[in-house]
């Protein structure tokens, strides 16, 4: 059986193109330093699961060809559409094997957070990792499960993002649940993670 895929959603790190809300706040530059040293942290964080491919899904996506990412690790486009139809068509692209999507801004995520993933992932049709601020940092499917319609009609950025989500899979599937994890959107976040270092 082929190993599990560790999609790690991202933006090439340029400024004024990364954590936008955040850099209303604290400034452009500002914001892309902390972008780069959560994505680089998290790159090392996936590096843990030995067991995993890890896949970075970038945009825009001539971002395959960007210097900025770590040698030896395997670059896809996002493509178009919404947020919701990139984060679909990632998951189905390895639909062959269990598999779970994070983005890089997810600073207190540990390997054990991910293994207790995918480990929900092997029983359940679709897994979710919720936020505090009511969206989710993690989502995963079992082998075989296809998504097209995982993310339909769900609110972006938004406090009912999570239940949006789950209001849109099938009734007969069964969804785990990951650790409850904060994600850095804007400037309370970023206070709260600051003060805890």
């Amino acid at each position: 059986m082929r190993p599990p895929v560790v999609i790690l959603f991202c933006r090439v790190p340029r400024i004024g193109k990364v954590k936008t809300r955040l850099a209303r706040d604290i400034g452009a530059a500002q914001a892309l330093r902390f972008y780069r040293a959560t994505l680089q942290a998290t790159i090392r964080t996936v590096g843990h699961l030995s067991q995993c491919e890890i896949v970075l899904c970038v945009t825009p996506d001539s971002a395959v060809c960007a210097r900025d990412w770590p040698a030896g690790l395997r670059l896809v486009p996002q493509g178009g559409g919404d947020l919701g139809q990139r984060m679909a068509r990632a998951l189905d692209r390895f639909r062959d094997r269990d598999r779970i999507l994070i983005g890089g801004d997810i600073p207190d995520m540990r390997p054990q957070h991910l293994r207790q993933a995918l480990v929900a992932v092997q029983c359940n049709h679709a897994t979710f990792g919720p936020a505090a601020d009511g969206g989710f940092w993690l989502v995963g499917l079992r082998r075989g499960i296809r998504s097209p319609d995982l993310f339909r009609d769900v609110r972006w950025s938004h406090p009912e993002t999570l239940a949006d989500s789950l209001r849109g899979l099938p009734r007969a599937w069964r969804v785990g649940m990951a650790s409850r994890l904060n994600d850095v959107d804007d400037l309370g976040d970023y206070r709260r993670q600051m003060n805890r270092r």
